[in-house]
């Protein structure tokens, strides 16, 4: 009988034991890296990952065997754990963790036999499923600035190394024909793409463009909306090299690619592209690492690039490929800013919108055309308030306003989800007079109906969404022309090709102008900018279009660079602001927070963790910042506070980060009193909310 073989296999094991590393097993025969297994640990059964690597010397007495190997489905390759073991180490979380997280979780409950049965019918539906690849769509021809990328494209895609190229295209320039082209060329070398987008909402609208283009061609999306079956096929055709391209949200790029050639990123400035939860990793910045691990080609595409990679094309380190015009000679819309202080102050309840904006909406109706209005709070009101006592519709459990949604006459919290019935007078004093302050999509809406009388007007928000399909219902509704104002949240602003909308407006962006948030700004200029790019998308209306912005600062430089729609002129002043400041991208950051029953227990810890880092080798390469609340203090009866970590060297961060954790695991472990005691810390590397 052979000895049994010593393994070394990554499972998902509880943070709080400091256990990052994968572990030995054993196993009766050799197995090849990346195969999937089933293990013992402690009393469970967990699904893991061989990993590879030397485990060298004898097995030690207790080892426990692996209970199971899914040698059905082929191993993951080299260069995905290699990505695995990257964020792993970079993002300071266990490589089991992230590797199972990022794995369907449908495969956690087959055995080898049902995955064999999953893997043979899914072979056989889409070989049944496909046309021959002859059948691919005519194509429009390219304008002269994209026939232009192309062409730099495929030069720069020639060199010896594969690089990353920053496609800064004015909103309407027609990015995604560039991102069609590229794949078409990746596919017709035999090679996979994978196509990155920000939100949920855009991944069919790109899934029917990229289908309707590659006739014949299997074409797969990943994201959470799918069911855990969808998930799971899509994600063993994409393993197995049955997809062609794979389209996803964030989890995307992590996708099992054998044969892969092409990554886009589209939106890449958006913060979606950033894990909150768990191993907070930015897809991004992994799409970026995969593409120089594995040699391809990594193409980012954005109107309004991220500082970070805007940054990193000026110094040279990514390609920029630039497309300044929209399709068709179209002009970019005029931008007018309304001055809010000279509008004349009227007692009791002032409007929502302007009379020169209704004015110039009122012509958009008569002419047939469509308008978006954008704001950026869903619900009826933010707070509901009394004006005899000053009682506030504030969550008992969160620091933070319950919000009036006057649908379904509920206050509803939206950081833990608590809903109450709107109360029928105050529940301090008795007064029956509580109302509204301030403004939601609800209440926009409801007074657009009012000043608009006649108009077809549609709300879209996470409200008006929630039921499967009602998000698709309603953007068919406005691209066949049955809506003629449109309100709704940032999830209309961006990716949405809607052919009629030729006015957009924005009602009260002024809240980001003035954050503690550094990145408040460039994501407020990117927001309106999206925004704006709704309007005149078809070239023949494109020079009556325009984006009008209700300010009470219309003296802002923000305003001045977006009625130029010039990014350049507002990425250059941010970037001189941050250098100066030494705040990213020339510096680098971490955030640990902790979470605790009482603020003082979480100050504590953090407090207690800062005297340890000063401790440790490195601690003169960073700078630890004094643990403060959150924004929102308060969530679900949890008190949250944070502390900023500093340091201009990446690589000193990291080995900082490296010595600090596992002190940091002690440290909790050492705190049971209930005083001292916290629920749950992490540490978020490359933060993107301060």
């Amino acid at each position: 009988m052979t000895n049994p073989i010593r393994l070394r296999v990554a499972v998902e094991t509880p943070q709080h034991t400091g256990l990052g590393a994968p572990l030995d097993y054993l196993s009766e025969r050799a197995l090849s890296p990346g195969t999937l297994v089933r293990a013992p640990l402690g009393k469970r059964e967990l699904p893991g990952v061989v990993w590879a690597g030397e485990t060298g010397g004898e097995a030690p007495a207790g080892l426990r065997p692996v209970v199971a190997v899914l040698d059905a489905l082929p191993p993951l390759t080299l260069s995905w754990c290699a990505l695995v073991e990257f964020a792993a180490a970079y993002y300071q979380r266990g490589i089991g963790e992230v590797a199972l997280s990022v794995l369907p979780p449908e495969l956690r409950k087959l055995d080898n036999a049902q995955l064999a049965n999953r893997i043979a019918k899914l072979r056989k539906r889409v070989a049944g499923a496909l046309a021959p690849a002859a059948g691919e769509s005519p194509r429009p021809a390219p304008s002269a600035e994209q026939a232009q990328a192309l062409q730099q494209l495929e030069s720069l895609g020639s060199d010896a190394t594969a690089p990353t190229v920053l496609l800064h295209g004015v909103t309407g320039s027609g990015k995604t024909e560039v991102y069609l082209r590229a794949a078409e060329r990746t596919l017709a070398l035999g090679r996979q793409a994978l196509v990155l987008v920000p939100e949920i909402n855009l991944t069919p609208q790109l899934e029917a463009r990229f289908a309707e283009r590659f006739a014949g061609r299997h074409i797969v999306s990943l994201h959470s909306a799918l069911t855990p079956a969808q998930r799971l096929a899509n994600w063993l055709a994409a393993h197995l090299g049955l997809a062609d391209m794979v389209l996803g949200t964030r989890l995307a790029v992590f996708a099992s690619l054998p044969r892969l050639g092409l990554i886009v990123v589209d939106e890449e400035h958006d913060p979606s592209y950033k894990q909150q939860e768990g191993a907070r990793y930015s897809a991004r910045d992994l799409a970026v690492v995969r593409g120089k691990r594995e040699g391809v080609t990594v193409l980012l595409g954005s109107a309004t690039p991220s500082l970070e990679s805007w940054q990193r094309a000026n110094a040279g380190r990514y390609a920029r490929l630039r497309l300044p015009a929209r399709i068709g000679g179209g002009a970019l819309p005029q931008v007018r800013l309304v001055d809010m202080n000279q509008l004349p102050k009227a007692r009791g309840v002032t409007t929502a919108m302007s009379p020169p904006l209704l004015a110039a909406m009122q012509q958009r109706l008569e002419r047939g055309e469509q308008s978006l209005v954008f704001l950026n709070r869903r619900g009826y009101a933010p707070v509901l308030h009394c004006g005899d006592c000053g009682w506030k519709s504030g969550c008992p459990h969160c620091s933070a306003w319950r919000v009036f949604h006057k649908l379904d006459r509920t206050l509803r919290c939206h950081h833990c989800g608590l809903a109450e019935r709107v109360p029928r007078a105050c529940p301090d004093c008795g007064n029956l007079d509580i109302a509204p302050i301030g403004r939601g999509t609800e209440r926009l809406e409801e007074q657009l109906a009012a000043m608009l009388p006649g108009a077809r007007i549609a709300r879209i928000d996470a409200d008006s969404t929630r039921l499967k399909g009602a998000l698709q219902a309603q953007l068919g509704a406005v691209h066949a022309g049955d809506v003629d104002v449109l309100v709704g949240t940032q999830m209309v602003t961006k990716g949405h090709d809607f052919r009629r909308i030729t006015l957009v407006a924005a009602v009260n962006p002024d809240t980001s102008l003035f954050s503690s948030d550094f990145r408040a700004p460039e994501r407020l200029f990117a927001l309106l900018q999206q925004a704006a790019g709704r309007a005149g998308r078809d070239a023949e209306q494109a020079a009556r279009s325009e984006m009008w912005v209700q300010t009470w600062h219309p003296q802002h430089a923000l305003y001045a660079a977006l009625r130029q729609h010039d990014f350049e002129a507002f990425a250059a002043s941010q970037l001189k602001e941050r250098e100066m400041a030494g705040l990213p991208p020339f510096s680098h950051l971490a955030m640990l927070r902790a979470d605790a029953r009482t603020p003082e227990a979480a100050r504590g810890f953090l407090q207690a963790a800062a005297q340890i880092a000063a401790t440790l080798p490195g601690a003169d390469a960073v700078m630890v910042y004094p643990p403060v609340p959150l924004s929102v203090a308060r969530v679900a009866d949890v008190e949250r506070l944070q502390m900023l970590v500093e340091s201009a060297s990446r690589v000193a961060l990291q080995r900082f980060l490296a010595a600090w954790l596992p002190s940091l695991h002690a440290l909790r472990s050492e705190r049971k009193t209930a005083e001292q005691r916290i629920l749950r810390w992490a540490v978020d590397v490359d933060p993107l909310s301060i």
